[in-house]
């Protein structure tokens, strides 16, 4: 992989260049000197690091890794305010949020989606998302190289933002009575799209302004999360486009 550091130093001077830093692992009971003054880097610049078994650390690398290994992030992120600003006058904005979507597949043919759509951004969580790799990448055909993207602590309180701001916080859900077809996606929206398996978490749920159905004709209940995902950013093509 080449988004990988690995070594003491090399890792210390990736941090304080700024470098985006995707996963960092240290090896389990690793000590001294330089470790520990690595640890209190990262503790400075509030990154999280996990603690693994030395055989992890040598299946991601070959190399002298000295006990840590971090893997850089294969984007630049941008903030909310970014992706708000670069809206262009004319168009009404459109963003997809990512909550709890964990598998680098979804992740990038939504995003592809998404960019297709002519969606302005992406928002994803810092914990419990997809990674941002080579694969989601590939996946993406390349999209998540032009779309921007932004990473949040907490989605509940950025979708709080962006719905006071005027944005209509609309949620894919099988189990709503609502369907697709009969909401209005000419204003401002976020489109919120939940994990594989649970769907969007009940906080986010409660917040949203709109909660919607796809139709459903044949046997089986739910599309899978990336389809689903771009049946609603087409239906909101047709609207804005019509």
């Amino acid at each position: 992989m080449d988004n990988l550091i690995f070594g003491i130093r090399p890792v210390a001077e990736a941090i304080e260049a700024g470098r985006e830093i995707e996963k960092l692992y240290i090896r389990k009971g690793a000590e001294g000197q330089l470790m520990q003054e690595l640890k209190d880097l990262i503790i400075r610049h509030r990154l999280r690091y996990q603690e693994v078994p030395v055989e992890k650390l040598n299946r991601l690398t070959r190399g002298n890794h000295q006990g840590v290994v971090a893997q850089t992030a294969m984007i630049s992120y941008v903030q909310l305010e970014d992706i708000l600003e670069r809206v262009p006058e004319d168009e009404t904005p459109l963003i997809v949020a990512f909550d709890g979507v964990t598998d680098v597949r979804n992740f990038g043919a939504i995003a592809r989606s998404a960019e297709c759509a002519g969606a302005h951004g992406l928002i994803v969580p810092l914990k419990n998302a997809a990674p941002v790799n080579a694969e989601a990448i590939r996946s993406s055909a390349g999209a998540l190289t032009v779309i921007p993207v932004t990473r949040v602590g907490s989605m509940r309180m950025t979708l709080a933002q962006l719905q006071q701001e005027g944005f209509q916080l609309v949620a894919a859900t099988e189990k709503s009575r609502k369907l697709l077809y009969d909401a209005d996606f000419r204003k401002p929206t976020v489109l919120v799209m939940g994990a594989e398996d649970v769907g969007i978490s009940p906080a986010v749920m409660k917040l949203c302004d709109e909660q919607l159905a796809i139709p459903m004709i044949g046997h089986i209940e739910s599309l899978n999360v990336s389809a689903a995902a771009a049946v609603i950013l087409f239906e909101v093509v047709r609207q804005r486009i019509g």
